[in-house]
């Protein structure tokens, strides 16, 4: 039977789930971390492990943890949720203060135009500067109609 990905937290001698004690203490206080007031990241951090904010709520959502027929109890269930609890606490403010910021409407200008050339310069950095100090908002249509082939 594949069971696919072993959770952090077990490893599998013949055939069965057995607990990682090293990994199972740093789970649990990653756990506790979280509950203490720490961010996901720096409660795994603190618990000696770099994960990204999606990994740590996943591996802590695992209920796995809380014992089944194939892997044991790693985890309380008391522990297991109050860290939901805090979790979908924290989720709501998170969100709630988010859907309360205004957004800024900000006006993209869609058309430019640029001026001609006069200088060239041997950096193509300050070329380019340079050629970049030359464009102007405004509509598509060149300054100078005469010799305007774009080219320097």
């Amino acid at each position: 039977m594949n069971r696919g990905h072993t959770p952090y937290g077990y490893r599998i001698e013949k055939g069965k789930a057995v607990i990682n004690q090293q990994e199972a203490e740093r789970l649990r206080q990653i756990y506790t971390g979280y509950l203490s007031g720490l961010s996901l990241v720096r409660s795994a951090k603190a618990a000696g492990l770099t994960l990204t904010h999606s990994s740590v709520k996943n591996m802590l959502q695992n209920q796995r943890y809380l014992g089944d027929d194939f892997y044991p109890q790693i985890v309380e269930k008391d522990l297991f949720e109050a860290f939901e609890i805090e979790r979908q606490r924290r989720e709501v403010r998170w969100h709630g203060r988010r859907a309360t910021h205004k957004r800024e409407e900000i006006e993209v200008p869609t058309r430019f135009r640029m001026r001609e050339a006069e200088e060239q310069y041997v950096d193509p950095y300050k070329q380019a500067e340079y050629l970049f100090s030359l464009i102007e908002e405004g509509d598509s249509s060149p300054i100078n109609t005469e010799n305007n082939s774009g080219r320097l």
